[in-house]
């Protein structure tokens, strides 16, 4: 669940490295990286919802901080916290 300052999104597109593109449920499309902790202990491909927290000095850049796995996503979309993504 998303605490304070922290957004859902789903994963457009893999840019390489430890980047990726996210579109997030307020309507903005953020580049994202891949924090060191989570880089190599959680893939993320196109199309995952994961959680974002946006930079305070650039509001177009973010850090993925968790992706849900498909039971966890299924029921975000039921209980209405994927709308607009």
């Amino acid at each position: 669940m998303p605490q304070q300052g922290e957004i859902l999104g789903r994963a457009i597109k893999m840019t390489g490295g430890d980047q990726v593109i996210v579109k997030c449920a307020d309507g903005v499309t953020r580049q994202c990286r891949i924090r060191g902790k989570l880089k190599r202990r959680m893939w993320i491909r196109e199309g995952d919802v994961v959680l974002v927290a946006p930079w305070d000095f650039d509001n177009g850049k973010a850090d993925i901080l968790w992706r849900y796995i498909r039971a966890h996503m299924e029921w975000l979309d039921a209980n209405g916290y994927l709308k607009g993504i």
